[in-house]
């Protein structure tokens, strides 16, 4: 049995800066063990990709990169997968939501709205501020976790969250 997060301890990466948290996986998987002990390693998800956000991550299993570009939940990796690694589709892909962070050049008094532009689902809207700058909300509930939002962003300031560890402040 393989633990990514402990396998990091012997990188030399300076302990301050080591990321112990679970990877971004593709939509629709099972739990991170299951998937660690039961992936192959084949990267027929990497090659099906159409948004080419599938990469070679720790240890050779497949992670997102929505640095990359977004997912398009075309259920492509999940087709392809040799492996029973997939839940049903009629399931929520995954249970995470975008965090826009102080980084925000909404919040440093700048007019951005990048990430509500490229917000296919239009879970980020802005609210007008008198005297400043509208600011982004974040509407949990419409927010699919896609990443397409992360990419166009000038100060990186929009991150992915499991949904059971995070609540949007307004």
């Amino acid at each position: 049995m393989v633990d990514i997060a402990r396998r990091r301890l012997f990188s030399r990466i300076p302990k301050a800066q080591l990321d112990t948290q679970t990877p971004q996986r593709m939509p629709w998987l099972i739990e991170e063990q299951a998937f660690i002990d039961g992936c192959s390693r084949c990267n027929k998800c990497v090659d099906v990709c159409e948004t080419n956000i599938i990469i070679h991550g720790d240890g050779g299993f497949p992670e997102l990169d929505f640095d990359k570009g977004e997912c398009s939940f075309c259920e492509k990796c999940a087709d392809v997968c040799p492996e029973p690694l997939f839940l049903p589709r009629a399931d929520k892909p995954w249970k995470q939501v975008v965090k826009i962070t102080e980084k925000c050049l909404s919040f440093q008094g700048v007019e951005c709205r990048v990430c509500g532009e490229n917000c296919e689902y239009s879970a980020i809207k802005f609210r007008l501020q008198v005297g400043g700058s509208a600011k982004p909300i974040l509407n949990e509930s419409d927010c699919t976790g896609c990443g397409g939002c992360i990419k166009p962003c000038p100060s990186n300031a929009i991150d992915i969250y499991k949904t059971e560890s995070i609540k949007q402040e307004v």
